[in-house]
């Protein structure tokens, strides 16, 4: 898909906007004069000049919006690195948000060109659309009330207990095998007024989006820290386009040798969380 259908709404819906200026902190990634096969999605996008990248609006350190509408976070500035590669200036992209439930259909409808998402890699989404990646490793953990009043060390913990995830995500499937009583929401910010409250005991999903709202929780939440899953997060694309998947890793392997994926890092996730090592990319 070269231009994008305008969405709003919030959290669940889809929305768009038009990335601006970088904000303090981040750096715009320079433009790559290129060229590329005909008939190539990446020769498509690179004419058009614009690219359209589904994230997630309201996930801390990875995707959020600012008070602009933009969002922010590692995993645009992933999407930045990709379009800058494939000749698109940061005016050129056109951001979309993705919650759990519709990233596969949005690729599959061209909805969006790409889908960068804290978007885990599994053999089910690989059915019907195709990864590059990945490009960080996750692991699924538990989110509390600060001071963990219930003791939850792990899922075996929540055995009978009501938890809180998200709908169509894989934290919703991996926590059904540990507890029935699972109310399964549009977006894991919508949890935290559940866990507040009691009516959750926690809330699941990957570790590093667990701190984004903890971090930004003043200090009512805490994560227990013991992951019980690997969730490795890769691009999402439309399946079977090997040259444009190809093309991603071949992106996100030039990232990690010259700096540019660690410093994306240091000035979005970096902020309350160290630094990782970059997970190899799979060229299957």
């Amino acid at each position: 898909m070269i231009s994008a259908i305008a969405l709003t709404g919030v959290l669940a819906l889809s929305a768009c906007t038009d990335s601006g200026a970088p904000t303090a902190g981040e750096s715009e990634a320079p433009v790559e004069e290129v060229s590329f096969e005909a008939g190539s999605t990446m020769a498509a996008l690179n004419e058009a000049g614009t690219i359209t990248i589904g994230t997630k609006f309201d996930q801390p350190l990875f995707g959020q919006v600012d008070g602009s509408g933009d969002p922010q976070g590692f995993d645009v500035e992933i999407g930045k690195l990709i379009a800058a590669k494939l000749g698109i200036p940061e005016s050129g992209i056109t951001w979309t948000e993705t919650v759990s439930a519709n990233r596969e259909p949005f690729i599959q409808s061209g909805e969006v060109d790409i889908v960068v998402a804290t978007y885990t890699i599994n053999d089910k989404r690989k059915e019907v659309i195709s990864f590059a990646g990945p490009y960080y490793n996750a692991g699924q953990d538990i989110l509390v009330l600060a001071g963990n009043p219930d003791g939850i060390e792990g899922p075996e913990d929540l055995a009978g207990k009501p938890v809180c995830t998200v709908s169509g995500s894989t934290s919703e499937a991996n926590i059904a095998e540990y507890t029935d009583q699972i109310t399964a929401l549009g977006g894991y910010a919508e949890c935290l007024p559940l866990l507040s409250s009691g009516a959750v005991v926690a809330a699941t999903t990957d570790n590093v989006i667990l701190a984004g709202l903890a971090a930004n929780s003043a200090g009512e939440f805490e994560v227990v820290g013991n992951p019980f899953t690997e969730e490795p997060y890769g691009i999402g694309l439309a399946k079977d386009d090997t040259d444009f998947r190809m093309f991603i890793n071949d992106v996100l392997e030039e990232s990690y040798d010259d700096g540019d994926w660690a410093a994306a890092w240091d000035r979005t996730a970096g902020a309350e969380l160290p630094l990782p090592d970059p997970p190899a990319v799979d060229r299957y």
